[in-house]
């Protein structure tokens, strides 16, 4: 893709109503995008069904929710939840009495990951296998799904599925360096690609966060088709990641998180997505601003592209409610600090001469360099300073409102979209949040 196509206008829901069905494609976990889209699919009257990823005994043996569990799953998304466990990646998956992915990582050591091979063969038939169990569960949960689908009935399927890094000591260990390292401690974020741990996970990357939307597309083909026949009508979406336009020297411009690497299985995400466009399907990926996530937090210095909203409100036409949202983000300032002492830090780290060679959109997603990194978790650690309490940051503030924001405007374009791949972008945020305030 050469270039990003931005949302140029706030829609409403002119679709879905009373009854239809909103199915959440991804088990609800803390904070994140998908609960400002549920929100919106809740206020329109929508019937929210959901799916878990079940849960891994001591034996790493995957289930289905425990009563308790699920009726403390159902009452956190406000639906009914299919209790099929629906885990993407094949990480923990292996031929019985064969090492799975994960424990084949926790062979590795700091002194020898980058020089350690691994069995691509094995690994081949570790990937068949989770992708066998995860089609066959999907399609016990679409049998169940098509029951709990009344005819006349529109659906909407909010694919929400992200992720797939093994969970191993080592590799948290390597992400401090790579997302975090200043100095000697700083590793290159493609040393990580270049080796065999890094080509793992970036499959893993792409079987949970891409893979897994090709498959709901194909294996609701029938219930699609169902829908449609009885006059209803279908759609997807998802959540991408690939760059946002924020304020940069008073206009809006590409910008990036570096380095992202699941930025390969999200481009691929946006494949599936033109793929299913092509032959009629509704099928869009919402490329959605930075925010910080219970996952995002990996990523030091992401705030830094998503604290520029507050200018944006400003240009967007500002009002009572944006005066509200400057002085609250003023009171979790020092004394000696200032909104505006924030923002050119940010404003100085935008056209620092270390960033200008990653304000490249055709090379996305491009590996890091040790003075990009050193001046991302520099200004990162300054601007955190400011705040009278590390825990209460206007990053979280934000957040919560680019959430809220994003849940209405994809709902509100799912009705017709424009296109397979949409970027939303500072401008769109801070109109839709002025607008509904």
């Amino acid at each position: 893709m050469n270039t990003s196509r931005p949302l140029e206008k706030i829609s409403h829901n002119t679709l879905f109503r009373e009854g239809d069905i909103f199915v959440l494609f991804g088990e609800l976990f803390g904070r994140g995008y998908a609960t400002g889209l549920l929100e919106q699919a809740k206020a329109a009257g929508m019937d929210v069904i959901g799916i878990t990823v079940g849960r891994r005994d001591a034996d790493n043996t995957l289930r289905a929710l425990t009563d308790e569990e699920l009726a403390e799953a159902e009452a956190n998304l406000g639906g009914k939840i299919i209790n099929v466990p629906l885990m993407a990646g094949f990480d923990q998956d292996a031929p019985e009495g064969t090492p799975t992915p994960t424990e084949l990582v926790n062979e590795m050591t700091m002194d020898t990951w980058q020089e350690h091979k691994l069995d691509w063969d094995h690994l081949a038939k570790c990937r068949e296998l989770g992708t066998e169990r995860f089609k066959a569960s999907l399609a016990k949960i679409m049998e169940q799904l098509n029951d709990m689908i009344p005819a006349g009935k529109n659906v909407f399927f909010a694919h929400t599925m992200a992720g797939g890094i093994p969970r191993a000591k080592v590799f948290m260990a390597i992400a401090n360096r790579i997302y975090k390292g200043r100095g000697a401690r700083h590793m290159p974020s493609q040393d990580l690609i270049d080796s065999d741990l890094g080509k793992l996970i970036l499959q893993n990357f792409d079987e949970v966060t891409a893979n897994s939307f090709g498959h709901l597309l194909e294996a609701s083909k029938s219930i699609r088709e169902r829908i449609e026949a009885d006059g209803g009508q279908v759609r997807y979406t998802a959540y991408g990641y690939h760059g946002t336009r924020v304020l940069i020297d008073g206009e809006y411009k590409w910008q990036t998180y570096t380095s992202y690497t699941q930025g390969f299985a999200k481009m691929n995400l946006e494949n599936f997505a033109k793929a299913a466009w092509d032959n009629g399907v509704k099928a869009t990926v919402f490329n959605c601003p930075e925010i910080r996530t219970n996952s995002s937090d990996v990523f030091a210095g992401i705030e830094l592209s998503l604290l520029p909203l507050l200018a944006a409100f400003k240009k967007e036409g500002g009002g009572a409610w944006v005066d509200g949202i400057w002085q609250k983000c003023q009171g979790l300032l020092k004394d000696d600090a200032t909104v505006e002492d924030m923002l050119q830090k940010v404003s100085d780290y935008q056209q620092d001469d270390a960033m200008q060679p990653f304000y490249n959109f055709e090379a996305w997603p491009m590996q890091n360099s040790a003075a990009q990194v050193d001046k991302t978790v520099g200004t990162s650690q300054e601007i955190v300073d400011l705040h009278k309490n590390r825990k209460e940051l206007i990053s979280d503030e934000l957040s919560q409102h680019v959430v809220a924001a994003t849940g209405a405007l994809i709902f509100g374009e799912a009705s017709e979209p424009a296109a397979p791949v949409l970027w939303l972008d500072h401008d769109m945020v801070a109109q839709s949040l002025i607008q509904s305030n």
